[in-house]
């Protein structure tokens, strides 16, 4: 980068970045994790600094997006604890009820709107990707996606309501 480039972005860096860090901390919710975002998004800003035509907007958009990547790729947040809990987790029995039970309810939808599921949430395919597969239409895919979990939900929220009235008489 050339030398008056250079001085513009350290400009743009010093003026902006408390407006820019609320914007990440608004985004994270934590603050360490925003300010580690914000300097991961101007390290790319500064790669094309002599490209952007308005680096404001560019950050924010590389700063939304690298949030938006880091959150769906998330699987398991960690949780630390001071002490050992003295209360044990769950026992492995209910895990497989719960799974069995979900997967009876899955293999009951039909064939298509299962297979987006399958395909969109078990597999942890784009949603374009999904419809490209299936030689179908992204909104046919939202659709039955939205459709499916809305009849697993139904499905498995009577089985609890009719397991708790059971367990009761």
């Amino acid at each position: 980068m050339r030398q008056d480039g250079e001085e513009r972005f350290r400009e743009f860096v010093t003026s902006r970045w408390q407006a820019l860090l609320r914007t990440a901390c608004l985004l994270t919710g934590d603050d360490d994790r925003a300010e580690d975002l914000l300097q991961v998004a101007l390290v790319r800003v500064h790669r094309r600094w002599n490209r952007i035509d308005d680096p404001e907007l560019y950050v924010r958009r590389v700063v939304i997006n690298l949030n938006n990547s880091w959150w769906r790729r998330r699987r398991v947040q960690e949780q630390l604890m001071g002490v050992v809990p003295d209360t044990p987790g769950a026992e492995p029995q209910e895990a497989l009820a719960v799974r069995d039970e979900l997967w009876r309810a899955v293999l009951a939808l039909p064939p298509r709107m299962r297979a987006v599921l399958v395909l969109r949430y078990f597999e942890d395919l784009p949603e374009a990707e999904v419809a490209r597969l299936m030689g179908c239409s992204l909104g046919s895919v939202k659709s039955q996606a939205s459709r499916g979990l809305d009849r697993l939900r139904g499905v498995l929220g009577r089985e609890a309501r009719e397991a708790d009235l059971a367990r009761r008489v």
